[in-house]
């Protein structure tokens, strides 16, 4: 059954280390394909969407091997320029090909990109500035072909509102096009910085890593590199209010706190004790949970959307009324009707806006996932409630994170699939 099981009431203690980051891994994988050479890739985690994007890179002729937590990718040879299937429609992410393939080949014909249902996320803009670098665009029903008549050039672009994904295929297309590409209003997000930082050590000249403005001087040969992938900021938040809404304390190993501090800072809100150390961030969590007079999900570095769920979970039982702003997707509130299934009670208002009410306790019953993050936050109220829960459509959550059960075990919680 595609399901996780817990009997809650269970405080976590101990430890966990954390995985690779999702969001960091897609992209690097995807401008593997830009090199033609051997890339060795560390730390990758082991989870669906990463599996899928395996599957696209050896659909187009790349070889791709494990080893533990290691990916070996060898994109010398590409054998194709066509991606469609489950594999392109059910992961968003599978859009950052739309760069690396027009910068390796010239050439792609895709799929429209899928996903969670959390709201519209259009590719207008990936589109848009992929044309001003001299790309046509045909698009017909279901998917689309990407095509440049001569080598792409380099050009000023700016981003009418900051964009991850648009960010990452303007920098793959940029690295390979003749000239300079300047990128405005570049997304700021630590995946970005991993992405740059991949392709600066290959052999990439990119100047502002890390800042709105990215100037990306193109035609610069690449070369084969290992490269180590750093911890998942959003798996390490996850647990962090996991134990919150437990109680107990525990030590979130190589968590990357640096990355984190919207998420400690709301912690502390909560009443949790935090130490920030260098090997990861040790959580005490207090008897009495406050809640947060008002917390709106912003880009980074503000309060990351994808913790907006699991926050959402813990503040069910915090004392007083929260609020909670969702600013980045319109439509990220289904774990609401979840939620008041186990007794929570929180008021939405609008599409943006949900207030939480806390109560005494959360019941367990039979909820279900409809999108990753939303998932996660299912599981947090499952490990707090009286009972048992269980949480449906466990795959959704298996995109993310690599065994949420096994890691929820060595802190005590008592679950399992089934």
């Amino acid at each position: 059954m595609d399901a996780i099981h817990i009997r809650g009431g269970n405080a976590l203690f101990g430890e966990t280390k954390i995985q690779g980051s999702k969001n960091a891994v897609l992209p690097v994988m995807a401008a593997a394909l830009l090199i033609q050479d051997v890339c060795i890739i560390e730390n990758c985690p082991r989870i669906s969407d990463v599996y899928h994007m395996q599957q696209l890179l050896e659909s187009i002729g790349c070889r791709v091997g494990w080893a533990e937590s290691t990916l070996t990718i060898d994109a010398r040879n590409i054998s194709h320029d066509t991606m469609s299937g489950d594999n392109v429609t059910g992961m968003r992410s599978s859009i950052t090909l739309l760069g690396a393939m027009l910068g390796r080949t010239g050439e792609v014909t895709m799929a429209y990109p899928g996903g969670c249902v959390i709201g519209e996320r259009p590719i207008d803009m990936h589109l848009n500035a992929l044309r001003k670098m001299g790309v046509a665009i045909y698009e017909k029903e279901g998917c689309f072909t990407a095509r440049t008549e001569k080598k792409m050039e380099g050009t000023v672009i700016r981003f009418p509102i900051s964009s991850v994904g648009a960010t990452e295929n303007v920098i793959l297309a940029g690295v390979m096009a003749k000239g300079v590409t300047v990128l405005q209003n570049a997304a700021k997000e630590p995946e970005i910085v991993t992405l740059c930082e991949f392709l600066r050590d290959a052999g990439a000249v990119i100047e502002g890593i890390g800042g709105s403005v990215l100037i990306i001087q193109g035609g610069h040969g690449l070369h084969g590199i290992k490269f180590r992938i750093p911890a998942d900021r959003i798996v390490a938040g996850t647990y962090l209010f996991s134990v919150i809404g437990t109680g107990g304390n525990i030590f979130l190993e190589d968590a990357p706190t640096a990355q984190m501090r919207s998420m400690i800072q709301a912690a502390e809100e909560i009443g949790a004790q935090i130490h920030v150390t260098s090997e990861g961030i040790h959580v005490i969590a207090d008897e009495h949970r406050r809640a947060v007079p008002y917390l709106k999900t912003e880009i980074y570095p503000g309060f990351p959307t994808d913790m907006q769920s699991p926050l959402m979970a813990v503040l069910t039982t915090a004392q007083g009324v929260s609020v909670i702003e969702e600013a980045i997707f319109e439509d990220r509130f289904h774990i609401i009707g979840q939620l008041e299934k186990m007794g929570a009670c929180i008021e939405q208002q609008g599409k943006r806006q949900a207030v939480v009410i806390g109560v005494d306790s959360l019941l367990g019953c039979e909820v279900t996932a409809r999108e990753l993050r939303g998932g996660a936050g299912l599981v947090i109220a499952g490990c707090m409630a009286l009972g048992e829960t269980v949480v449906k459509n466990r795959h959704f959550i298996e995109r993310g994170y690599e065994d949420i059960c096994r890691d929820y075990r060595n802190l005590g919680a008592d679950i399992r699939t089934g």
